[in-house]
């Protein structure tokens, strides 16, 4: 997509290192939360399945979205083959599907997480835009997702949004 190749260039004066810095101060914000995971080292098969399954022009968009970003290391996870099989052209659906998971149409920051999770009596319900279920909990202070996997690196804001990190790939009911 020319769009990423184009937005490459901008991100890398952005980039982040390994997310594990804070976000970007407010005049340095990226513009979109597909800049931010461009501009990141831990997020390159994120971004090539982000292109694969044609969603970068969508996460460019207007918004707001929040964006849990799987590690390349979540990836490497997988079982053996999986990604492999989803990133082919043939399963551009499926891989649509599961990238559909790691998105919520609205702009949640890490406070809103917690409150959201507060409010719930320690468990929030939330859809996401490929309507998976997605369980949020907050576990010796870190916000977990369907008890399994963790938020590394929270409120890494874009002009559309917000991402934050993750150690897992959360995968669609079937």
């Amino acid at each position: 997509m020319t769009f990423l190749k184009t937005t490459a260039a901008a991100a890398t004066a952005l980039a982040l290192t390994g997310f594990a810095t804070m976000a970007p101060a407010q005049d340095a914000m990226p513009a979109t939360v597909v800049d931010i995971v461009v501009g990141s080292d831990a997020h390159t098969t994120l971004e090539a399945a982000v292109i694969a399954a044609g969603l970068a022009e969508t996460l460019s968009g207007e918004g707001p979205f929040t964006v849990f970003a799987p590690t390349d290391e979540a990836f490497a996870a997988l079982p053996a083959g999986a990604l492999e099989d989803a990133l082919k052209p043939e399963n551009k659906e499926m891989l649509t599907s599961i990238l559909g998971c790691h998105v919520v149409g609205a702009k949640a920051m890490a406070a809103d997480v917690v409150k959201m999770v507060e409010d719930g009596n320690g468990m929030a319900e939330v859809t996401t835009i490929g309507n998976c279920a997605l369980k949020l909990s907050v576990m010796d202070g870190m916000v977990k997702i369907n008890d399994s996997v963790t938020v590394t690196a929270a409120d890494l804001e874009a002009g559309n949004g917000v991402v934050h990190v993750i150690d897992g790939v959360l995968m669609p009911a079937m």
